[in-house]
């Protein structure tokens, strides 16, 4: 049976993992160790104490950390698994990151007979749990080919990008759709309910027309009801849009509204609420009116 090391137990990953186990050997890292303590009392698995024990162990290594530094720290590291992986390892990295950290990574790996897959994923953490998620993936096809049944086993449709680097600009253009829809999810939201419609009937009509979008569905009445507890943070949401600011200016694009929306999830961030989910641009919004 192919050995899968998993490296990374965070919000995505814990339960990615957990997918993986139900039909391959898992083997799991994470650097609070008792993070995989708990991933053991769920799923089936054996625990790894270093990132070297997993890279000696592992077939395919999938990684699913919060930050470039993160990632080149844990690859190429001192100890960490470059140093140690088995030539013909698969490293697979569900992070999202900048083009120059995987199209990096992918080269590093190239020199020991190795392969990077850049693989960001999309769906949050109810499309983690639910083994819903979307996959980008770039880098080696014949790679994206082999470990393809092990993505099967936690997201409902993936696809080949292309070269190193294409599964991180993907991700980068899912960001700028997510960040402009949910602005203006947060004003129609907030435009409700000043109006004194009943928002709920509101969601019920418009969710059936040209309106629809997945982040209505399913952050419209949470949004409404003021809870901001559902995943993916206003900080990571930063991270990735300055990632994505970073990359406009080295192509020329024009992402003038997605700058915009950045500078509001900054203004989250002042307000403490960088913990937030990231529809909590609507209590930005009901925080200056109350102001």
């Amino acid at each position: 049976m192919l050995k899968v090391g998993f490296i990374g137990l965070g919000t995505m990953g814990f339960p990615i993992a957990g997918h993986i186990s139900k039909s391959y050997k898992t083997l799991v890292f994470n650097r609070t160790i008792n993070k995989s303590h708990k991933w053991t009392l769920e799923f089936e698995g054996e625990i790894c104490e270093s990132v070297k024990e997993i890279a000696l162990k592992s077939e395919v290594i999938f990684l699913c950390l919060s930050e470039d530094r993160d990632i080149e720290e844990v690859v190429l590291g001192s100890d960490g698994i470059l140093e140690h992986l088995n030539g013909g390892t698969i490293v697979v990295d569900h992070s999202t990151t900048s083009v120059d950290t995987a199209t990096l990574i992918s080269r590093e790996l190239l020199k020991k007979d190795s392969i990077f897959l850049d693989a960001p994923v999309s769906g949050g953490e109810a499309g983690a749990q639910n083994g819903t998620l979307s996959v980008m993936i770039g880098g080696d096809d014949l790679a994206y080919k082999k470990i393809s049944p092990v993505l099967d086993c936690y997201s409902a449709f993936h696809k080949y990008m292309g070269i190193s680097g294409n599964g991180q600009l993907t991700k980068m253009i899912n960001q700028i759709c997510i960040a402009g829809l949910l602005q203006a999810l947060a004003e129609a939201a907030s435009f409700s309910k000043k109006s004194g419609i009943s928002s709920k009937d509101v969601l019920d009509v418009i969710s059936k027309g040209a309106a629809q979008s997945w982040q209505m569905e399913n952050r419209w009445d949470s949004m409404i009801d003021d809870q901001y507890n559902f995943g993916f943070a206003v900080d990571l949401m930063v991270k990735d849009l300055e990632i994505v600011s970073k990359f406009s200016k080295k192509i020329g694009a024009n992402i003038s509204v997605t700058e915009m929306i950045k500078s509001y999830y900054k203004e989250l961030q002042d307000m403490g609420a960088g913990k937030l989910d990231t529809s909590s641009l609507l209590k930005r919004l009901d925080e200056k009116d109350h102001n």
